[in-house]
């Protein structure tokens, strides 16, 4: 009986003292648990952004494209936040362009812009002021003619007779000769000319009269002198001959130059029209003066003009 009791007595002592432990134990690891929550939750709010951070795999959205091989050109670009410009697009490329673009526009204009052309000149002002075509004429020059009918050369020799060579020179020079026609053209005899397609003008060289040159030329094949109707008469009508015409010389129509090329275009000439009004039915010389071109080209529309006279070397 004793025993039993001691035996009930030290079995109770074991499970109060193991429920003691227990006990302690679980306070123990719960406080533990406290503690290392703690440190935890200190470590995390003060400690935390004085530690470098792991990389992460970059996401889907994230993700940087890799740089391009060394023979690709083109590279996508990555997407930016708004109001945040990369160094690549708006620092190095815009500087890259002005070293192209501002070059270029300081040294050529772009190749589609349209080059300025000179303006055309207008007329000389000696067409209708005589006093101001009073130039010396070289002792030898060459005109070329262009014509409807094809060109031809003339060479002047100022000493055959220097104030006729002078004057057509001069008329050479301002352009009085240009869109003039061969308004009497008599076959076997000449071909006249020199009455400008403009009456304007016409009023201000008709009185515009030179002295006679002494007759130092016949009048042959090929040679050209000026019209006169008298004594002292010259202005800016000519003709060349298309015959030797000698039975000239003694009424005082001095040669001062000869044709050397293309006397074949002087030949074929449109003559059909004949000897002028009143004496034959080609153009009258009076209203060519008064009305100029368009009384030609509506009445006598086959004749041949004068395109353009000028000095060649």
């Amino acid at each position: 009986m004793l025993i039993t009791t001691c035996t009930t007595i030290v079995d109770a002592v074991h499970i109060q003292f193991f429920e003691f432990w227990r006990q302690k134990m679980i306070r123990t690891r719960t406080l533990l648990f406290i503690l290392l929550a703690a440190f935890l939750w200190i470590q995390a709010g003060c400690g935390g952004g004085q530690q470098p951070q792991q990389p992460t795999a970059p996401s889907e959205k994230s993700q940087v494209t890799p740089p391009p091989a060394p023979q690709e050109t083109k590279q996508e670009p990555t997407p930016l936040e708004p109001g945040k410009p990369s160094e690549a697009t708006e620092t190095s490329k815009p500087k890259e362009e002005a070293k192209l673009e501002k070059p270029s526009e300081a040294k050529a204009p772009p190749k589609s812009a349209p080059i300025a052309k000179p303006k055309p000149a207008g007329p000389n002002p000696a067409l209708l002021d005589p006093s101001l075509a009073k130039a010396k004429a070289p002792e030898q020059f060459k005109v070329k003619f262009e014509t409807t009918k094809g060109n031809f050369v003339l060479q002047v020799t100022r000493s055959w007779a220097p104030q006729g060579a002078d004057r057509f020179y001069n008329l050479v020079k301002i352009g009085f000769y240009n869109d003039l026609a061969f308004f009497r053209v008599i076959d076997g005899f000449m071909a006249q000319f020199g009455i400008s397609g403009d009456p304007k003008i016409n009023t201000k060289w008709d009185p515009a009269t030179i002295s006679d040159d002494p007759v130092k030329e016949s009048n042959k094949h090929g040679t050209i002198s000026f019209a006169t109707a008298g004594p002292n008469t010259r202005t800016t009508q000519l003709f060349i001959n298309f015959a030797d015409n000698t039975m000239l010389d003694k009424s005082g129509f001095a040669p001062f130059g000869k044709v050397i090329e293309g006397m074949t275009v002087v030949d074929n000439l449109y003559k059909e029209y004949g000897e002028g009004a009143p004496r034959g039915m080609g153009p009258s010389q009076g209203l060519i003066q008064s009305q100029g071109n368009s009384y030609l080209k509506s009445h006598f529309p086959k004749l041949d003009y004068i395109k353009n006279l000028s000095v060649v070397q």
